[in-house]
């Protein structure tokens, strides 16, 4: 397979699987939508999952990467309606909002750093990958954020298998993309962000799943078919 025939399905393979991740937000919101209810949702990772995609269409706005900007902007618009569903039934607003608010303010400020205060394209590029490698690490680590209370529930009923299936797969097609294209903030073998987190946080749920067998409620089971 010539080498450009090899890049054009490795980068449909990257945007079929990331988009599958994106997507799996759909049965949350299902859920919510049906029951009004936000029990058993996670907020943090479609909080950090939508200001990752911002900071990558960012990244691939300026350097021109087509595969970038079609996926993160797909998956900014499902997160950002998550977001709004999930604030919409949520009782209490108040620790999400300042959530929300403290992360796009960082993205913000962010942009206008390298925007206004870094006027070469190379070095904006450089540094605005490693801003965005850090959402991304971020993205991975967030549904992590009720570890302690899975161990201490003995429950995985919080995690989404769906997810974690769907994050191991984009984290390595991503991986390889980084690698064909020799660009060391998709690629983790120079500077190990932001995909490894990915992968070795898939891992740890994975291996939640194997001890902890999830037991949901039946209604919400069937909500998930």
């Amino acid at each position: 397979m010539e080498a450009g025939a090899a890049d054009a399905l490795l980068s449909g393979v990257c945007v079929v699987f990331t988009l599958g991740m994106f997507s799996t937000g759909l049965s949350d919101l299902r859920h919510m939508w049906m029951t009004r209810r936000v029990d058993s949702v996670q907020f943090l990772p479609f909080l950090t999952t939508d200001v990752n995609n911002l900071s990558w269409l960012g990244y691939g706005t300026l350097k021109g990467d087509g595969t970038l900007i079609v996926v993160n902007a797909v998956g900014a618009v499902l997160q950002t309606l998550y977001i709004l569903v999930y604030l919409h039934y949520c009782p209490r607003k108040g620790a999400e909002l300042l959530q929300t608010a403290a992360l796009l303010g960082v993205l913000l400020l962010g942009f206008g750093y390298f925007w206004l205060l870094v006027p070469n394209i190379e070095a904006r590029l450089q540094q605005l990958g490693l801003f965005c490698s850090v959402f991304t690490i971020s993205m991975y680590l967030s549904p992590l954020t009720d570890l302690a209370r899975v161990i201490q529930t003995k429950s995985t009923q919080r995690l989404s298998f769906s997810l974690t299936i769907a994050t191991l797969l984009t984290s390595a097609s991503w991986t390889l993309y980084g690698f064909r294209l020799s660009d060391p903030y998709i690629m983790p073998l120079r500077f190990q962000v932001p995909n490894v987190p990915g992968i070795l946080t898939s891992g740890i749920r994975l291996w939640l799943f194997w001890k902890y067998p999830q037991e949901q409620d039946r209604n919400y089971q069937l909500l998930q078919t």
